[in-house]
């Protein structure tokens, strides 16, 4: 994919110009907002390709500018930036629809390659490697060439890493995969300390979309010891 656009929200401008600076070296097309309103308004006249968001911003949170732009349906994948290494914080972005996060202080390199593997994920390889049809179970169809779920017909709104990991699953239905193997295949990158609540909270979010009853799900089951499972039988 050419011209890869990345929105950097962040109002620490030192912080942001670091950012840019390497992120336009890597090749990336690069706008900068400082506050969530300036965000969400490049959000709307530049369609950049990813957010990488940070937490604390002067005239919102980061995780209310996150909680808007899925609201709204918006897709993109998005990158949380936090200073705060703490559990509740990660969580709390990836329950409003953040695709990943990383603590303060980081490698731009790691930076760099969580961006491109969101980016490879939501955008490249997810479409290069379709299946000639679609993939069936139970009342679903996931259509990878339109990057959509339907349940009899009516589709499902999903975020493009919800979409890669229930696509993953479901090309190995009937088989546990284990959270590292599913943070290699989905994220593109080895696990490390705390993916684990990564895959968690998106397969929470997956059976609230597809289950009858997320509490004791139907579709994707929790496979002890092995990690989760598509069934459709």
């Amino acid at each position: 994919m050419s011209e890869q656009r990345i929105l950097i929200v962040e109002d620490e401008r030192a912080v942001a110009r670091g950012l840019e600076y390497g992120l336009r070296e890597a090749g990336f097309t690069v706008f900068w907002a400082a506050t969530g309103k300036q965000a969400y308004q490049l959000v709307l006249s530049s369609a950049p390709h990813l957010v990488l968001l940070d937490i604390r911003l002067p005239d919102m949170s980061g995780f209310d500018l996150c909680r808007q732009l899925r609201s709204e349906g918006r897709r993109l994948p998005i990158l949380i930036v936090t200073a705060r290494d703490e559990e509740v914080d990660k969580i709390l972005g990836l329950e409003l629809g953040a695709d990943d996060y990383v603590v303060k202080p980081y490698s731009l390199r790691e930076v760099i390659s969580r961006i491109r593997a969101l980016l490879r994920r939501a955008y490249g390889e997810l479409s290069a490697a379709a299946p000639d049809q679609p993939l069936h179970f139970g009342p679903f169809t996931i259509d990878v060439d339109r990057l959509q779920l339907t349940r009899d017909g009516r589709p499902i709104d999903l975020t493009p890493m919800e979409f890669r990991l229930l696509r993953h699953l479901a090309l190995h239905a009937e088989r546990p995969c284990s959270r590292d193997s599913l943070i290699e295949a989905v994220w593109g990158y080895d696990s490390d300390i705390g993916n684990d609540r990564t895959v968690d909270v998106h397969i929470r979010h997956l059976r609230t979309k597809l289950e009858d009853d997320p509490a004791t799900p139907r579709w994707l089951v929790t496979v002890r010891g092995a990690g989760y499972m598509l069934t459709v039988r």
